[in-house]
């Protein structure tokens, strides 16, 4: 199948951005709403970087992959939400065909660097469990970097390879984008070129650079689990799983978030719509407060912070 209408890309110098289709009235509800979770979620996040960086006692390697996290976390949200509040009180709600390129390519970028650094914790914690009396030879500033920095590198590999091929399709007439950021999925609904190089390509990705990640961290915790089990105290048992507690939590946020959007029936856009809310704003937002809430030493260093501007008032 060839290409099957008039517009080339190279024609398109902008799309339109549908958003959430409800009434006119709602769009201030939506803004305010946007508004105070992103809101929570630069707070939050930006708190935590703050807290690991200036506290020496969060100088170890599980806080330097969390404060790596909040910072994609906080990025990924800022690729997004800005321009959908923009558009939820825009008359034209449109984003330019390089700046849908940008939103598309950074939003790849976090969410799957995103996803090796989960892995990375993973690791981290497969080790503190498994091998305790080697861990700070196993997981020392250099691997802990590299591992950081190896995670950044697939997650631009990928979306380099996402966009060249999202962005380099035919388009068809409409340049209606039925959601409210740049979409892979919508895009290419709007697209008069053959997708099976696309599709290819995606489930090329999936294979070589996601789904890595999961086995991972699935593998990890499976002997994560099997040594906790062969703890004799419950005591220590509870202590051993309350130190990948807040890990597991965000792990299953994300990927069950991320799953029920893909999952969804592209005949109920809308759903997928709010569920994409959930990942992309939601998660972020909780994030801080499960790691936070369920960890003595940020709990701890969190306390610090306040005592330390109660005495300069």
């Amino acid at each position: 199948m060839g290409d099957k209408g008039a517009g080339n890309h190279s024609d398109v110098t902008d799309f339109i951005l549908v958003g959430f289709r409800v009434r006119p009235e709602l769009h201030i509800l939506l803004f305010l709403l946007f508004l105070l979770v992103y809101g929570m979620v630069l707070l939050g996040n930006i708190s935590m970087i703050c807290i690991i960086v200036t506290d020496s006692q969060l100088n170890t390697p599980m806080y330097f992959f969390l404060g790596n996290l909040s910072f994609i976390d906080l990025s990924y949200s800022t690729v997004i939400a800005p321009k959908a509040m923009v558009n939820f009180m825009s008359e034209k709600k449109t984003v330019s065909f390089v700046g849908c390129a940008a939103q598309f390519f950074f939003f790849a970028l976090f969410i799957v660097t995103e996803g090796f650094v989960l892995a990375a914790m993973a690791y981290d914690r497969f080790i503190a469990i498994c091998n305790p009396l080697l861990y700070s030879v196993h997981m020392s500033r250099r691997l802990c970097t590299q591992l950081v920095a190896g995670s950044y590198f697939c997650g631009w590999v990928s979306s380099i390879l996402q966009v060249s091929i999202t962005f380099s399709v035919s388009f068809c007439a409409s340049r209606v984008i039925d959601h409210f950021y740049c979409d892979s999925h919508q895009i290419e609904k709007i697209s008069c070129s053959n997708l099976f190089v696309n599709k290819m390509v995606s489930l090329s990705l999936a294979a070589f650079i996601i789904l890595p990640t999961i086995v991972v961290i699935v593998v990890s915790y499976m002997y994560i689990v099997t040594t906790v089990l062969k703890i004799p105290s419950s005591e220590g048992r509870k202590k051993a799983f309350s130190t990948c507690s807040s890990h597991l939590g965000v792990v299953s946020l994300l990927y069950g978030t991320v799953s029920f959007v893909y999952l969804t029936p592209p005949s109920n856009p809308e759903l997928r719509k709010v569920a994409s809310v959930f990942y992309i704003l939601v998660t972020p937002m909780l994030n801080p407060l499960i790691y936070s809430l369920r960890n003595k030493d940020v709990k701890q260093a969190l306390r610090k912070v306040l005592w330390k501007e109660k005495a300069l008032f």
